[in-house]
């Protein structure tokens, strides 16, 4: 979430700061293997295998990623031409110089904007949006995280589809492990997903979109969705 001043600018949330001032260069550099690597398989139980699926049915060739992370699905997943046309959105400017140069040979545009705001880009224009690991790291209940949804299908065209994942607190099978990192990681302010359960998930993709299906891999929900085709 965010706040005005009085002259109009938009000042940031100290939960929106704190979701994402820890992926400095040292985190980025280990992410693919501690985040992507250990814990996606030992404590939510998902392997990366099962997002970079998610990507390769519904990625499209004109592709809007919300959340950069270091690139690493975008780096190895199946686009539909070799040279697609991608942009990166994120808070962090450290994420998009890092994602941007390892997908250099894409050219990706880079924008720095809150997810949770009106994104500033070009509406309808975009044949896939990707959110893997961007909610659960976000402020608010779902009704605020609903904002994303909302952003994701005003960029997409008729008939696009949005895509990705999160770690889920309910509503889900949940280890010791997984709720002891989750409390651990919620009192930090790097995840912000207590409240976060998989009926609420569920009741946001169907506002948003015409149709979805959704999964759970462990505490993981996978989720794609699309769009109304043109009339």
């Amino acid at each position: 979430m965010s706040e005005h001043s009085e002259d109009g600018v938009v000042e940031l949330s100290a939960d929106v700061v704190a979701g994402q001032a820890i992926y400095n260069r040292f985190i980025l550099a280990t992410y693919d293997v501690g985040v992507l690597g250990l814990s996606c398989r030992l404590l939510w139980r998902c392997p990366k295998r099962a997002m970079l699926a998610t990507y390769d049915r519904n990625v499209g060739l004109r592709h809007l990623e919300l959340g950069a992370g270091t690139a690493y699905f975008l780096d190895h997943c199946r686009f539909p031409d070799p040279r697609p046309r991608v942009t990166l959105v994120d808070l962090n400017p450290t994420v998009l110089k890092v994602a941007a140069a390892r997908i250099s040979r894409y050219r990706p545009d880079v924008v720095q904007a809150n997810a949770l705001q009106p994104l500033p880009v070009p509406a309808g224009a975009y044949d896939s949006v990707g959110l893997n690991f961007l909610l659960h790291c976000l402020p608010g209940d779902w009704q605020t995280k609903g904002a994303v949804f909302a952003s994701a299908a005003t960029a997409l065209r008729p008939g696009g589809r949005v895509f990705g994942s999160t770690i889920l607190a309910d509503g889900v099978k949940t280890t010791a492990p997984a709720r002891a990192f989750m409390r651990l990681y919620n009192s930090r302010g790097i995840f912000h997903n207590t409240g976060d359960d998989l009926a609420g998930l569920r009741t946001q993709l169907a506002r948003h979109f015409a149709d979805h299906s959704l999964t759970v891999r462990g505490c993981v929900g996978l989720f794609e969705a699309r769009t109304a085709p043109p009339a």
